[in-house]
């Protein structure tokens, strides 16, 4: 099963969602700002992907915090309250495929990834 976590007004999830489109590759999609996402699948991700891949500090989200929600983002379960508080932070996509957990959307690699 693959599975895409995003927001679905986010230009690169858009991107993404077009290219499994278009690829025809059955997916879920799984808005987390909606569904909410949990923090078992949070630490996964974690353990997968470095914090600094997961948590985005290039967005408004992220220029919105204090400097010490920031601060707490150093640390994995700091980065994790944190994301459970505003998912918003979390980079996106996410994608889960084959066992193993990608964030961002570069089409190189994931033509590789769903080449294999």
């Amino acid at each position: 099963m693959t599975t895409l976590y995003g927001i679905p007004n986010c230009n690169t999830v858009k991107k993404a969602r077009q290219w499994l489109a278009d690829h025809h590759i059955e997916h879920v999609f799984h808005d987390f700002k909606k569904m909410g996402i949990d923090e078992q699948r949070l630490r996964q991700w974690a353990a997968a992907v470095p914090l600094d891949k997961l948590v985005n500090r290039q967005g408004t989200t992220w220029r919105a915090l204090s400097n010490e929600q920031k601060a707490t983002a150093g640390s994995l379960d700091g980065a994790v309250a944190l994301m459970l508080e505003k998912p918003s932070v979390i980079k996106r996509p996410v994608l889960e495929h084959a066992g193993k957990v990608s964030v961002g959307f570069a089409e190189a690699a994931w033509a590789e990834a769903f080449s294999a």
